[in-house]
């Protein structure tokens, strides 16, 4: 027997929400990032800038996860973004809340 090369067809995409998501979890991982190496250069000197830019990253977190996990919900889509997205959004969060608890100890 001949081995035939199948395809198959689908009209699954990729969401909105989740490619947003996955935008907003790297935006707040890079915003987050910058704001440690910025204040690491200063000698741990952190001034009100980058106490907001932490805030921000929280905020695009919060608004990622949210699209995440709506766009898990979704039927007969892609799931891979959604994950990368939800993933991406977690690390800013769980990074966000070790830094607000570092900085009360």
């Amino acid at each position: 027997m001949r081995n035939r090369k199948s395809y198959i067809y689908t009209n699954k995409t990729h969401s909105q929400k989740s490619l947003m998501s996955t935008v907003f979890g790297i935006l707040g991982l890079v915003t987050i990032i910058l704001a440690l190496h910025f204040t690491f250069l200063a000698k741990g000197v952190a001034s009100a800038r980058y106490g907001i830019a932490g805030l921000l990253s929280c905020i695009f977190a919060l608004t990622g996860m949210i699209l995440g996990v709506m766009a898990r919900m979704e039927e007969d889509k892609y799931y891979l973004f959604a994950y990368i997205g939800m993933t991406c959004n977690f690390l800013v969060l769980a990074g966000d809340v070790a830094l607000l608890l570092l900085g009360i100890l």
